[in-house]
């Protein structure tokens, strides 16, 4: 299915949905959404610009192995849950920090922080597995 224009169309449809994931992502606590939602959203746009452009096109613009993202997103989620045992609380006890940056208050806690693992893990499994299977079975 890599008609021209499925391949001229899937890079912009690849960063529309790459952005959405990262609206979904960001407003998760407050509103239906997440990591794990958000983390589908992006892999799904992967999985797409991997059909429009081949495999090799997708591992050239992802620069690391997708396993290397669920990695690193693993290591931030157990992170984000012990930090707040190191400030005597709970292990998953939300923590938050606000920071005033040019006269507005920007709100940092370790519950964003797991979403940001959680998101990181779904990006990676998933298209791990999207890009395998595309590999195995285009010809």
């Amino acid at each position: 299915m890599r008609t021209l224009i499925f391949r001229v169309t899937a890079p912009y449809l690849t960063a529309l949905m790459l952005l959405f994931s990262l609206f979904v992502l960001l407003r998760g606590h407050n509103e239906p959404g997440g990591g794990f939602i958000g983390g589908l959203i992006a892999s799904s746009a992967i999985a797409v610009y991997g059909m429009a452009c081949g495999v090799d096109a997708v591992r050239r613009a992802l620069h690391f192995h997708p396993i290397g993202f669920a990695g690193f997103g693993l290591i931030m989620a157990v992170v984000a849950g012990f930090l707040p045992v190191f400030a005597s609380s709970q292990f998953m006890t939300g923590l938050w920090l606000f920071i005033n940056i040019a006269g507005s208050e920007i709100a940092l806690s370790t519950t964003l922080l797991f979403d940001v693992g959680v998101y990181l893990v779904i990006v990676g499994a998933i298209s791990a597995i999207a890009l395998s299977l595309e590999e195995r079975y285009s010809g």
